[in-house]
């Protein structure tokens, strides 16, 4: 075991550290920088990269092994991989893999677990007692629902509702916490409350929790299956509380395969999907033969045609 001083800063008191050894595998030099380094999100959170495996040249291995000979007229590793993202060849991504810890709310958690490309082990409440921490926005992200998008948020309140949502949404979740601790008969250390209290099993107990509190989990990916989740999940229509954990992992991830995630952002993430529809629409309308009015007859319906004008610009 690493002697106290070889600990990173922001590791939490309790979390192992390993001697640093020789290695003979791959080593992406600006990964090491966040290898068991604790990233702060949103007011409890964090993201940290336990482990990981391989670099832009490991996929370019496994790339080549496929086109054997191939690859002798791709001198330019840089315009092998743009291809292979381009053009969506994406096995030789998955030879890279990624382990995260991350502390986060249950409801970004039960976001998260939708995608089921993953390993991952959740701390537990049947065998633990939760920590009395629980999420609470920034007011700024406190808004209406939205008229138009059943997913998402419209305006923002006045600092004085706001304050009142904050208000409500504390006091409950320190009731809902209150009543945990008392059906547990236990303190967050694990200490008796009352000599003759509830203390009925923490899997019963837990039940009334709210999602706002803190979870973690071991998370494991390959890059792969990675850039699905930030593709969906690091885009400006996902929901706040996911999206900042999201472009915090992505930062990490330009800084461990560099040029995949230029060619990333390039051909999937800032890119737009067009359907066939849309194809037809944009010759013709280069052509001087249709006119954003048209739209309706290449089969596209209103709320098609309204992304397509705010897509580009027409």
């Amino acid at each position: 075991m690493a002697a106290e001083q070889d600990r990173p800063e922001s590791m939490p008191a309790d979390a192992p550290v390993r001697e640093q050894t020789a290695t003979f595998r791959p080593v992406a030099e600006g990964m090491e920088q966040h290898v068991n380094v604790y990233h702060p999100v949103l007011d409890h959170g964090f993201v940290a990269v336990k482990d990981y495996m391989g670099d832009d040249v490991s996929v370019l291995q496994m790339a080549r092994m496929s086109y054997g000979k191939g690859t002798k007229s791709l001198a330019d590793d840089r315009a092998l991989l743009r291809y292979l993202m381009r053009h969506l060849h994406t096995s030789p991504f998955e030879g890279c893999v990624i382990k995260l810890h991350v502390k986060l709310p249950i409801f970004v958690m039960r976001q998260w677990v939708r995608h089921r490309t993953a390993s991952l082990n959740e701390y537990s409440a049947r065998y633990s007692i939760m920590p009395d921490e629980f999420y609470l926005p920034e007011p700024a992200q406190l808004a209406v629902q939205s008229k138009d998008n059943k997913q998402g948020r419209g305006d923002t309140l006045s600092p004085e509702q706001a304050a009142e949502v904050l208000r409500l949404l504390r006091e409950d979740a320190q009731r809902s916490f209150g009543t945990y601790h008392k059906l547990l008969n236990a303190d967050e250390d694990g200490n008796p409350i009352e000599e003759d209290g509830f203390g009925i099993a923490r899997e019963l107990a837990r039940i009334g929790l709210p999602v706002s509190a803190y979870t973690q989990m071991y998370w494991q990916t390959n890059l792969h299956n990675l850039m699905h989740f930030l593709r969906l999940r690091a885009d400006p229509h996902a929901q706040y509380e996911i999206r900042v954990f999201a472009e915090k992992i992505l930062e990490i991830m330009a800084d461990w395969v560099p040029v995949t995630t230029e060619a990333f952002r390039d051909y999937q993430l800032e890119a737009a999907r067009v359907s066939r529809m849309e194809i037809a629409l944009l010759r013709d309308l280069l052509a001087g033969k249709a006119s954003i009015a048209d739209a309706a007859s290449y089969g596209m319906g209103t709320r098609e045609i309204r992304e397509f004008q705010t897509r580009f610009g027409v």
